[in-house]
């Protein structure tokens, strides 16, 4: 059933005590009451639970860890141990005995990680895999790199482009279906769209493909934005961002269901972990698990969704993607959090300077999208619990004033 624009008001107006509760507690957001920070999908700001619990770490236990014998050492290296094991209980881990996490710097690292170490020991010579070259470049280049480190080595590796649909940018399931051949070994994908804000459907992909097909998963616009469920999607890898999901720069995990190919484990020497951005991320999960995923996403869809009909009504601009919000089981993708659009006049890059102007941040560029993506730049507003529809509102007061 398709989501209404009174369903995204009563979302709204149910949640609004619950939100202005939650947003009281960024103080990068408090303290700047007349700039609105609609750029969450490139960074995502920071509660204050997780600054005290950065703090705390570093003025009474500050250590490297698996490396000493003392408290504080002791200390760091458990806590390490138990946010790899809150990762696990936060993504729903249908086998958290057989999984594994691995802390990376973030999604461009993780992605490039299991290239390098795991995917060219699952890859034969003859097989195909399939990369979304619409995507985030961080989810196309490594595959290419893994490509070509095996064509060194004598090994070729067929890269087959994901399929989109070019209305809506999702994926193209039926042509993804024609793609398929007996060499298949290993699909990447995005659980949400870092450009059309789609839900990929990654449930129907792993149908698809069938069981011995690997599926590896950028999550970097997910987690920490909706539930996400490893039982569901039934992948192989899942990558995230820390900063994406309130935790600091510089951390992010790979979770690795370790059922299909060889176990992944990161090659070469284990250097010191980002002890400060493994604490930040635990809080963080902490933090999110308390405020309700449920609710953060049908806040952010909501609001998503406000600027989406508004959008709409103007006619100066185009929004890329699918033009309306839906709910998960359409054939239609829903637009979670991400709104991306273009002036038919005005350079997007000039746009995104006049709405700074005019105290909006937002992001206008091409977004690192891949060689198949837009040909354009575009403006893109990315929200999460911390926005407020009354920002939604004066935006589009602005953008119509451009008209």
């Amino acid at each position: 059933m398709a989501t209404t624009p009174a369903d995204s008001l009563a979302a709204l107006e149910e949640l609004r005590a619950w939100q202005t509760a939650l947003r009281a507690q960024f103080p990068i957001i408090t303290a700047h009451p007349d700039l609105a920070y609609l750029d969450s999908a490139a960074t995502a700001q920071k509660p204050q639970a997780v600054l005290d619990a950065v703090h705390t770490y570093l003025t009474t236990s500050n250590a490297n860890a698996g490396r000493g014998t003392y408290t504080w050492a002791n200390q760091t290296t458990a806590l390490v141990r138990d946010t790899g094991q809150r990762i696990k209980e936060f993504l729903r881990d249908p086998g958290p005995g057989q999984s594994g996490v691995h802390f990376v710097s973030g999604t461009t690292d993780g992605l490039r990680t299991i290239a390098r170490d795991w995917l060219t020991a699952f890859l034969s010579d003859g097989d195909e895999i399939i990369v979304p070259f619409a995507d985030h470049q961080a989810n196309i280049l490594p595959w290419l790199e893994a490509r070509d480190l095996l064509a060194r080595q004598g090994i070729r590796v067929l890269v087959r482009p994901m399929p989109y649909q070019p209305a809506s940018g999702d994926y193209d399931l039926a042509a993804l279906d024609r793609l398929l051949t007996a060499r298949t070994r290993f699909v990447a994908a995005s659980h949400v769209h870092h450009v059309y804000g789609g839900d990929m459907n990654i449930h129907r992909i792993r149908r698809l493909v069938g069981p011995r097909v690997a599926i590896c998963l950028d999550a970097a616009q997910s987690i920490g934005h909706l539930p996400v469920s490893m039982t569901e999607l039934d992948v192989d890898f899942a990558v995230f961002s820390g900063h994406k999901a309130l935790a600091l720069p510089g951390s992010g995990a790979i979770w690795a269901r370790n059922t299909r190919g060889p176990r992944f484990t990161p090659g070469g020497w284990s250097g010191s972990p980002n002890t400060t951005g493994i604490v930040s991320l635990k809080a963080a999960l902490g933090w999110l698990d308390s405020a309700g995923m449920g609710r953060i996403e049908r806040w952010t869809r909501a609001l998503a969704s406000r600027l989406t009909d508004g959008l709409r009504t103007l006619p100066a601009y185009d929004i890329l993607g699918c033009r309306r919000s839906l709910a998960a089981d359409t054939q239609v993708q829903q637009r979670q959090g991400i709104v991306t659009f273009r002036h038919r006049a005005i350079d997007s890059g000039d746009l995104g300077f006049i709405l700074f102007s005019h105290g909006f941040m937002v992001r206008s560029d091409s977004h690192c999208q891949g060689s198949a993506g837009e040909k354009q730049g575009s403006v893109r507003v990315s929200l999460h619990v911390y926005n407020t529809p009354e920002e939604i509102d004066q935006l589009l007061a602005v953008l119509a004033t451009l008209e």
